[in-house]
């Protein structure tokens, strides 16, 4: 208890009611003495220094103690008082109180011997009672502190482990919506595509035009499906939200192809990577979209030219997913107007899987280049 803090009521009546007894039973020894006067009045002194204790326990314990020396009925304040001191502060400061209260009781002793007890073991009993008192006061004070510590050090794991907790859950949130940009972005270049076809080419018979147009429905209602549900989990305040579908990997890329091909875009496929069963999720799934980013950059920028899809790997080494496509003159509007931030998320997909993206125009041609590690 430091000195600011006010001292509960209960603490005030028990040391008002222990003390009150403890020093009418030391003046009751004391009756009919030639001193008696002077016990009573040392007797109210030594209470009233025992209850202030509780807001200054070394001036209180000071003051008991310099009573002591002058009567026995100060005692039961005094060795209080070293309690107090060792309880509520360091152990130097609570030595340096229970040497004074036993040099107190060494004058008293000398003073005002007891009758019924030798010096010699009155000074033995003096010795181990204060030595007992400030062992448990310093053990206590010392237990107090330990578990204060864990506390404290519980509540900061606690907060450490709610931080933690709310940046894989931001990290979650960025990988979803990095998801859905890829995701939206294929499917709704697809749409455009089937939809420019439509505006273009009035004159297509009706069995053409409604093909291109359910096309589009399913392509809408699909890109609203995959919208849904990344905005739902989005939303998800607790760790056990709903859990995506699959994620896509290089299993699902001839589907992805042939939407492509649907769409009217050309594309040639060269496959030499030998059991894609056997890659990691992780790098399955970025291989995944590199190729579906380059298919998506190649319809918005150069619609109709002819893509060139190559994947080279083997097991031990690293998987290579290169996408080739005319670059776009510089007149050239884009199908769909992007964002800018598909080659930045997919840069920093591929680094997070460990390998590397490099995309660059040259020849009159467009590259985009990924190498991916695969653990043999």
């Amino acid at each position: 208890m430091s000195q600011s803090r006010r001292p509960h009521p209960f603490a005030v009546a028990g040391v008002i009611l222990a003390m009150g007894a403890l020093t009418a039973l030391a003046l009751w020894g004391q009756a009919g003495g030639s001193t008696w006067g002077l016990d009573v009045a040392l007797a109210v002194v030594s209470l009233a220094a025992a209850l202030a204790q509780l807001w200054w326990p070394v001036h209180g314990a000071l003051v008991a103690t310099v009573l002591a020396t002058l009567s026995p009925v100060a005692t039961p304040a005094a060795t209080m008082g070293a309690l107090q001191v060792s309880l509520r502060r360091r152990f130097p400061v609570a030595a340096a109180v229970t040497a004074a209260g036993m040099a107190a009781h060494v004058v008293q002793g000398w003073w005002r011997p007891n009758s019924g007890i030798s010096l010699s073991w009155w000074l033995l009993l003096i010795c181990a009672s204060y030595g007992a008192l400030l062992g448990w006061g310093s053990w206590a004070r010392s237990r107090r502190a330990l578990l204060i510590s864990l506390r404290e050090r519980a509540s900061r794991a606690e907060a450490e482990q709610g931080r933690r907790v709310a940046e894989a859950r931001m990290a979650e949130r960025r990988r979803l919506a990095s998801d859905m940009h890829d995701v939206l972005a294929h499917r709704l270049s697809l749409v455009a595509t089937h939809a420019g076809a439509l505006e273009y080419r009035p004159d297509s018979s009706p069995d053409r035009i409604a093909a291109a147009a359910g096309v589009v429905r399913a392509g809408v209602h699909q890109a609203l499906e995959e919208l849904r549900q990344v905005i739902g989990l989005l939303r998800e305040e607790d760790d056990e939200s709903d859990e995506l579908a699959p994620r896509p990997g290089l299993a699902d890329l001839p589907e992805l192809i042939a939407d492509a091909r649907q769409a009217g875009q050309p594309v040639r496929v060269d496959e030499r990577a030998g059991d894609t069963a056997a890659l990691p999720p992780a790098v399955s799934m970025t291989a995944y979209r590199v190729v579906q980013e380059g298919l998506t950059n190649a319809r918005k920028h150069a619609p109709g030219e002819p893509v060139e899809v190559t994947l080279v790997a083997a097991p031990g080494d690293t998987l290579r997913a290169h996408v080739r496509n005319p670059a776009p003159t510089a007149d050239a509007a884009p199908l769909v107007p992007g964002s800018g931030l598909g080659l930045v998320g997919l840069t920093e997909r591929v680094r997070l899987a460990g390998g590397q993206l490099d995309h660059q125009e040259t020849g009159g041609e467009f590259l985009l280049r990924a190498r991916l590690p695969w653990p043999g």
